[in-house]
């Protein structure tokens, strides 16, 4: 299958792979990435596995291989600086960041829209060293799948740090 219409058709294919993988995991939501279990891991591997032979097809050479990296880089490339470029079609493709929790209260509504148990909240919360929700003034789910935590304690640290150095400075 060594001919440019063989390799034509492992681009092609790559990326027709590549744009099912980003729709997929648009699909399936943005808290997988960010928080991989041993579950997801292994989801991942055997995906990875499963589309290998829908890219290269019969062919197993190192030019066949190489061909299907080639292309999922550039495609990535391109990919990337169309997100830029254009950043509603970012929203489109990547959603937008969701608001969790607002001055210690739930929004459950957009946690559903995330599919976030408050089980999961609240371990972020932890994570972050808040010990309850109530403390929490802002917890966002960004577009990479992390949650964000701002609370009323990390706050009162910043300032507290920030009036120390300035009498140290001051005594000095």
């Amino acid at each position: 299958m060594e001919t440019i219409e063989g390799y034509l058709k492992i681009a092609l294919s790559s990326s027709a792979v590549y744009l099912f993988i980003i729709v997929a995991i648009r699909l399936f939501g943005k808290k997988e990435l960010a928080q991989l279990s041993i579950i997801d891991l292994v989801f991942i591997l055997l995906i990875s596995n499963a589309v290998q032979n829908a890219m290269v097809g019969s062919d197993a050479s190192l030019m066949g291989g190489l061909v299907a990296a080639s292309t999922l880089f550039i495609i990535n490339f391109l990919f990337k600086f169309l997100l830029y470029r254009f950043p509603k079609l970012g929203s489109m493709v990547q959603g937008t960041e969701l608001l969790l929790v607002y001055k210690g209260q739930m929004n459950k509504i957009n946690m559903v829209k995330a599919r976030i148990s408050q089980e999961e909240l609240l371990e972020s919360v932890r994570e972050h060293g808040v010990s309850e929700i109530r403390e929490v003034d802002l917890a966002v789910l960004e577009i990479d799948g992390n949650i964000s935590i701002i609370s009323n304690e990390f706050k009162h640290r910043t300032i507290k740090k920030r009036k120390g150095r300035n009498k140290v400075m001051k005594n000095q």
